[in-house]
């Protein structure tokens, strides 16, 4: 698929997203949920306070109680996989409930781009995404 933007670092001199927050009602149910469920390796948890970090393909995954609604996220994260359909039955087997099973969204020129949505615990819209190769013509 053909990029949109220029590529190289933005104006902020940054080259990546280095961490995602994702607010929590319970911090013990979701570290669970996307540690147990999801395979995300936990980096370490904030003694004393409800915060954890784990590890999402090098980007930090920063699950937290939010301290008032200005801090409060709502993020729509994709999760690359090889195989979707693999990843979606591995992950109904672990309980995760599903929004919508692998399907096209985009035919592009050399590969298709496939989705699945489900949810975290709380509520928290998530996806797999996958890029299958189309056989030459």
């Amino acid at each position: 698929m053909e990029a949109t933007h220029p590529a190289g670092p933005g104006p902020l001199g940054a080259g990546h997203i280095g961490q995602i927050h994702i607010t929590v009602d319970d911090l013990d149910r979701s570290l669970a949920f996307y540690a147990d469920a999801l395979g995300l390796p936990l980096l370490f948890r904030v003694e004393g306070q409800p915060m954890a970090f784990l590890d999402a393909g090098g980007i930090r995954l920063y699950l937290g109680q939010a301290e008032g609604s200005v801090v409060r996220s709502q993020p729509l994260l994709y999760f690359t996989v090889d195989d979707i359909d693999a990843a979606h039955d591995g992950l109904i087997a672990r309980g995760v409930p599903f929004v919508s099973a692998p399907h096209l969204v985009h035919r592009g020129e050399d590969a298709d781009l496939w989705m699945a949505f489900f949810r975290d615990p709380d509520g928290c819209l998530l996806a797999l995404m996958a890029e299958r190769s189309r056989p030459a013509e």
